[in-house]
């Protein structure tokens, strides 16, 4: 006598093997937001594309991250919507 395995969701395994639950490019979080999200913008110094995570679960809404190029600080601020999804994201000079 076999017994068929029942088909397991991804949350059932994470649970079962106590493992942290994956994020995929395109998922929802908490129903409407990713927890973060990949930017493109240029440097306000150099000029050159930077490529920054934008952390959404953080409460902030702006931080200091130094050019990957030039070394040089830029402060990013975040823009959300009502529903605390990204949408805007600017870069300016620290300084």
């Amino acid at each position: 006598m076999h017994k068929r395995a029942l088909p397991l969701s991804p949350a059932d395994i994470d649970r079962i093997y106590g493992l942290e639950p994956v994020f995929e490019p395109g998922a929802v979080f908490n129903e409407h937001v990713l927890p973060e999200e990949l930017v493109t913008v240029s440097c306000p110094y150099c000029g050159e594309p930077l490529h920054t995570r934008v952390d959404l679960t953080a409460g902030e809404t702006s931080y200091v991250e130094d050019c990957q190029v030039c070394c040089r600080p830029i402060e990013f601020t975040i823009e959300r919507t009502g529903r605390g999804a990204l949408s805007a994201v600017t870069a300016r000079r620290s300084d």
